[in-house]
């Protein structure tokens, strides 16, 4: 059985890559990469290192040849890119007869009003049209997400947020890396849809558990979405991601986030790690 990440040189495809090579023989593992340089180390080891591009059709034909299984891990940019990007990447899974795919969707896709939900919608659809056996992880939100507002909590700045008593399902990337590993491996996920979600927490909560982390107390300073830009604008965050933060600020304010669920338990076999300890480990990471 041949197994192919896609992504496999991002932060989440290489931490799947490096939990799958726990388990998995090497000369089972392929990875489709825009850059191959990136992965020499990957081919090095004995992983099948293939060049593709999402935005480059005719490269995923090759890429996905003799595939068995696929993760396709979601791709980065503006809505409309990564809309074209993942149904490229579903259809020559498609062409090329795999017979799984596991894709990294967003909580409650389907239905989410989120602002990064729309790719997500069009790859789920695209892949249900395809007729081929599929795994929808629709992963809530990631600790590091944050790392920035650690940072500024770090420097001794409050933790600033336009999120109100929305709740987010927080969890470590390695955890939706591990999640995403098994179901790529194993059996009996065939047209399963996993939501994939931490502890949920409102912005106090988390804050409050960072304290705790941290030995003193995090101040939490609420604001409208305006002063979250300004406050954005003013860290120097580059003017295009501004409104893309404020619209998740505004999507976890709304619920979009707020899934309760313990399907990461499941497909885990094991607890999620508590948000402390992951907050400590977070922070051991960037400080």
């Amino acid at each position: 059985m041949k197994l192919l990440v896609t992504g496999a040189t991002g932060k989440l495809g290489r931490k799947v890559v490096e939990t799958l090579l726990k388990s998995v023989p090497a000369s089972q593992l392929a990875v489709s990469v825009r850059n191959p340089e990136k992965a020499e180390d990957l081919r090095a080891r004995g992983v099948d290192v293939r060049q593709g591009d999402f935005d480059r059709p005719e490269t995923l034909d090759a890429a996905f040849a003799g595939i068995d299984r696929i993760l396709i891990i979601s791709a980065d940019g503006d809505n409309e890119t990564r809309i074209r990007q993942h149904t490229n990447a579903v259809e020559a899974a498609a062409r090329a007869n795999v017979k799984f795919i596991a894709y990294t969707s967003a909580a409650n896709a389907s239905e989410s009003k989120l602002l990064l939900a729309p790719p997500h919608q069009a790859a789920e659809q695209a892949i249900l049209k395809t007729g081929i056996p599929y795994s929808f992880l629709r992963n809530n939100w990631y600790l590091e997400n944050e790392t920035a507002s650690i940072q500024g909590v770090l420097a001794g700045a409050p933790w600033v947020t336009s999120a109100g008593s929305g709740k987010v399902g927080w969890a470590l990337q390695q955890e939706y890396a591990e999640a995403a590993a098994a179901v790529l491996v194993g059996s009996g996920h065939e047209n399963t849809i996993y939501e994939l979600s931490g502890k949920l927490l409102t912005q106090e909560e988390l804050a409050s558990a960072l304290g705790e982390v941290l030995g003193k107390e995090v101040p939490v300073q609420q604001v409208d979405d305006a002063a979250y830009a300004d406050i954005m604008k003013k860290a120097g965050v580059p003017d295009f991601v501004i409104p893309i933060l404020v619209g998740i600020q505004q999507g976890i304010r709304e619920g979009c986030l707020e899934i309760e669920s313990n399907d990461f338990e499941k497909v885990l076999g094991r607890p999620l790690t508590p948000i402390n300890e992951a907050l400590r480990q977070l922070v051991g990471q960037i400080s």
